[in-house]
């Protein structure tokens, strides 16, 4: 039997059942005073003392209730900032959620997510499509979940250089077609792409891709994919992935962004899931990063939601907030906050759970750090439980991104390369900043009658 996987930030399941949701334990047997609860899983340290800067780990009191977050994306360097979890001392053998088994999008025996065709073949790595070929090879695999946001490389776009529109038949009765073009706008908009698709002998499967390479005169680029299919078993999937360079209004910065949105539904049973991924970086280390995440599974539902926003000065602000419910009206969740500034900053968060017959219980907890070496830790439940202690302890959170400005530059190389565009004659008139102003005293021409003096205080205003 398999055993328990966990999701990025999310909730974990085991493969053989889909009791993919934790129930919260019972408040009774879940008394942990702070001093016994465990941190979160720790990252970089930022120190704080005199004379004392390094690399740490972030630590926080929270609910030995709350449900551990483990990073499952290849590109382990950019997602390190996603392995934020819970810990506890009483981690129950196999927590649930809603995850996939392996690269199934859906953990159900029943329903095989991913089409039976060129199932032990990434479809990522396959050749891309050239005009030597007979056609593009199919690409009918649907998404997988809490994979983040992929890089350049791991898509492989491939654009054409010249217009082409063919199809055609394999042997086995399946049919493709491959078609590539150039829209131009009236600003200096360029718009390069290839579309590409296909779909089984008798339609029961189909699938299509296309990619687009954007930029204007205002040094806008953009990279892109969208990609969308079905199967056989009437499974069905969405996804787009972007990453833009422009220059930010405000600031007038370099920014770059980048999002991937993707979403899956099975043609067999009542399950689906949805995420929105997105990350924005500018050249002075503002950045921000965030997620949000829906899933179903028959009657049981989940979301979650998180962000990070870094504003470059060393002030950053953290938060994660997951939910789950059943038809029955059972309800749990967990949420946490933490904000710092040169040391100084605060956590708080909160798990409850409410039962079928609208029992409520909830603990809430938080921690306030001033820069001393001590921390004021508090809390309290709605079974009577409570605390308000100071704890000498050093102080632990990350002050800027493991994945920066820095790294998207290096991974962004086919974005930075598309050619800039030439600013058009016609957005707004050329102004020559390089002559020098007529000098005093100069002449007006003799074609122009010279300006009327200004009035005086005494002249009567002149009549209509």
């Amino acid at each position: 039997m398999a055993a328990a996987t966990t999701t990025t930030r999310g909730f974990a399941t085991h493969p053989s059942h889909l009791s993919f949701l934790h129930h919260l334990p019972h408040p009774h047997r879940n008394n942990a005073h702070p001093a016994d609860v465990d941190e979160l899983s720790k990252r970089r340290r930022l120190t704080i003392g005199r004379n004392r800067v390094g690399v740490s780990r972030i630590s926080c009191c929270c609910s030995d209730s709350a449900v551990p977050i483990r990073s499952s994306s290849p590109a382990e360097k950019r997602n390190k900032c996603d392995e934020r979890r819970f810990d506890s001392n009483n981690r129950p053998p196999h927590r649930a959620g809603l995850k996939a088994a392996a690269a199934l999008p859906f953990a159900s025996e029943q329903s095989q997510f991913a089409s039976k065709q060129n199932s032990k073949v990434n479809p990522r790595r396959r050749p891309r499509c050239t005009p030597g070929n007979t056609g593009p090879q199919s690409r009918d695999t649907p998404p997988k979940r809490d994979t983040g946001i992929a890089s350049e490389k791991e898509w492989g776009i491939s654009l054409l250089n010249e217009h082409v529109k063919e199809s055609g038949t394999n042997e086995d009765g399946s049919t493709w077609y491959r078609e590539s073009g150039e829209e131009l706008g009236n600003t200096g908009y360029r718009c390069r792409w290839t579309r590409m698709g296909g779909a089984s002998h008798d339609s029961s499967s189909e699938w299509r891709e296309e990619w687009w390479e954007k930029s204007d005169w205002t040094g806008y680029k953009e990279l892109g994919v969208e990609k969308s299919g079905r199967n056989a078993e009437g499974d069905s999937w969405w996804e787009t992935w972007q990453e833009v360079l422009h220059q930010d209004e405000w600031s007038n910065l370099a920014r770059i962004e980048r999002s991937a949105q993707k979403r899956a539904k099975s043609g067999t049973e009542n399950a689906g899931w949805s995420e929105k991924w997105w990350e924005k970086y500018d050249a002075k280390g503002w950045t921000e990063k965030g997620a949000h995440k829906w899933g179903r599974l028959n009657e049981q539902s989940w979301w979650e939601k998180w962000g990070e926003h870094y504003d470059g000065r060393g002030s950053v602000l953290k938060w994660t907030d997951k939910w789950a419910e059943t038809e029955l009206g059972t309800k749990w969740g967990d949420k946490w906050e933490e904000k710092f500034f040169e040391g100084i900053g605060s956590r708080q968060g909160e798990t409850w759970h409410v039962t079928s017959n609208d029992d409520r219980w909830s603990r809430t907890w938080g921690e306030e750090h001033i820069g001393n070496g001590k921390v004021h830790k508090y809390g309290k439940s709605t079974t009577g439980e409570s605390w308000d202690i100071v704890v000498d302890e050093e102080t632990y959170y990350e002050a800027v991104p493991h994945y920066g400005w820095a790294d998207v530059v290096g991974d962004s190389t086919q974005l930075l390369s598309i050619e800039p565009r030439e600013k058009p004659p016609e957005v707004y008139p050329n102004f020559d900043f390089t002559r020098s102003p007529p000098a005093m005293g100069t002449p007006l021409p003799e074609n122009e009658p010279p300006p009327p003096p200004p009035p005086t205080e005494d002249e009567p205003p002149p009549e209509d």
